[in-house]
């Protein structure tokens, strides 16, 4: 029976989450908002959409709202061409391909970003399928893109892990009933990560692959 490896990408398998705060700050900066870094930080994952109402408020004018997608989306489109992967983060989907696992990614990320994405990461030959914005009508912390990712996989949740770096990772999996696997390297602390249903935590991909025998991929 298939069994699924769901990935998120932004802060779990590439470095990104920092320059996803920069560029946002400057966009909500030009449409006239001083939003706070660490709210910013707290909210990467999120959808576009959801992450400017979750730091404006459902009262905000929605009119800014394609302004300010847009501005994020150009300022960080100038780091397209040099992503960097985290250490052993394409050896990481590698080694679960080979050992039987259908590698799926389920990311926020759609269209030109994901793909530069997908070229920062390196491991094409792993990666099965992939569940982006494009593909879902509501993005984490909803479930389904999760549930599209074990769809794409033909993979029963009970059998299946997902991996990822933030609070709305760990709910989106949780919710989609796999076992949930946290990493650091997003920013996001142990504690808030384990609240939000991370079974097993791990510094970043070279750890999890490193400590692989010890946690759910092992069994």
């Amino acid at each position: 029976m298939t069994r699924a490896a769901v990935f998120d990408v932004d802060g779990t398998l590439v470095d990104t989450n920092h320059l996803h705060v920069t560029a946002w700050w400057e966009a909500f900066r030009q449409a006239g908002h001083q939003v706070p870094m660490h709210a910013i930080h707290r909210s990467v994952g999120l959808g576009s959409t959801d992450l400017i109402a979750h730091l404006l408020g459902e009262d905000r004018d929605r009119d800014q709202d394609a302004a300010i997608s847009a501005g994020h989306k150009a300022l960080y489109g100038a780091f397209y061409d040099r992503l960097p992967a985290f250490r052993d983060a394409g050896k990481l989907l590698r080694t679960l391909a080979a050992e039987g696992w259908t590698v799926v990614l389920a990311t926020s990320a759609g269209g030109p970003e994901l793909s530069a994405l997908r070229r920062a990461i390196d491991a094409d030959d792993a990666i099965a399928a992939t569940a982006s914005a494009d593909d879902v009508e509501e993005g984490k912390p909803a479930p389904e893109p999760v549930e599209l990712a074990l769809e794409l996989a033909g993979a029963e949740a009970g059998r299946s892990v997902f991996v990822g770096d933030t609070v709305w990772d760990m709910t989106a999996g949780s919710r989609a009933g796999t076992v949930c696997v946290g990493l650091l390297c997003g920013g996001i602390p142990r504690d808030a990560l384990t609240e939000a249903g991370a079974g097993h935590v791990h510094d970043d991909p070279a750890d999890l692959l490193a400590r692989l025998a010890d946690g759910p991929f092992g069994r």
